[in-house]
């Protein structure tokens, strides 16, 4: 699949993905890509984030394929149940261990537990081994549960802007990979 067959649904985490951010550079440069845009960023509400991303999903034309980055991540996999129209693939980037107390700020713990279940479409996770917000070992966890192929970022960080990868050129030849294997 080329990335002009698909509408390319960007799921940003957290406050949103800033425009230095690899995801904010990719959605500038596809053009079938579009942001879900959540009501509330710094305050979110797993229910909201889910209903609003479903809503994306199921107004799309072409075969979707998502791109979330952290807090993304539960987002689009409580979302699933709700999916109308078929999902492509997934493209999962730096997953938060969401049921970590130690994880702050705390409510982002109300997107916890993630569901174990086989995920129904092609996943790709990548994921550090120094992220602050998610061990390297509950990736491969997450990985193996849901049938997802997992990709070792090495010691990235959070894989944001704040850790280097705004351009992130390396995740951009990996997607392109992923995408053409749809």
């Amino acid at each position: 699949m080329k990335a002009s067959d698909a509408d390319i649904i960007i799921v940003p985490g957290y406050t949103n993905s800033g425009p230095d951010h690899w995801q904010s550079r990719w959605q500038a440069k596809l053009s079938t890509a579009r942001r879900v845009e959540q009501a509330e960023w710094a305050k979110p509400v797993r229910e909201e984030w889910v209903e609003r991303l479903a809503e994306e999903v199921n107004a799309a034309e072409r075969p979707v394929v998502l791109v979330a980055h952290s807090l993304g991540i539960p987002t689009v996999v409580h979302a699933i149940p709700l999916f109308k129209k078929p999902v492509a693939g997934a493209f999962f980037v730096a997953p938060p261990d969401v049921a970590n107390a130690a994880i702050r700020p705390k409510h982002l713990m109300t997107f916890g537990p993630y569901p174990r279940e086989r995920l129904p479409f092609p996943t790709m996770l990548i994921a550090s081994r120094n992220d602050p917000f998610g061990s390297y070992e509950h990736a491969e966890d997450i990985a193996d549960s849901w049938g997802a192929l997992l990709i070792d970022a090495g010691e990235s960080g959070h894989i944001n802007s704040e850790s280097g990868h705004g351009p992130w050129p390396e995740g951009t030849m990996v997607f392109a990979q992923f995408l053409s294997r749809l």
